[in-house]
């Protein structure tokens, strides 16, 4: 499973998209989100990123532990469809 950082934003997207290509590359395939405390639109943009890449690799990405405020945002944008 891999847990994104606390603060999940534009200054740590590059590092956490990186991380969790590594991380879906390596098996782990639940990224949990029960330790993001604060967020802006890159987490949703690294999440679509990750699931495009698991989609690639014909594997399925799960979310857990999603803050209700980050499930808003995703409404919003009108991708929680595609995640």
């Amino acid at each position: 499973m891999f847990t994104p950082v606390p603060a999940f934003t534009h200054e740590t997207a590059a590092s956490q998209l990186a991380a969790g290509v590594a991380a879906i590359d390596a098996g782990q395939h639940v990224i949990a989100f029960d330790q993001t405390t604060s967020f802006d639109s890159s987490a949703v943009a690294c999440m679509l990123a990750w699931k495009r890449h698991a989609q690639e690799r014909a594997v399925e990405v799960t979310f857990q532990g999603l803050p209700a405020n980050l499930t808003s945002m995703i409404q919003l944008y009108g991708v929680a469809e595609f995640l």
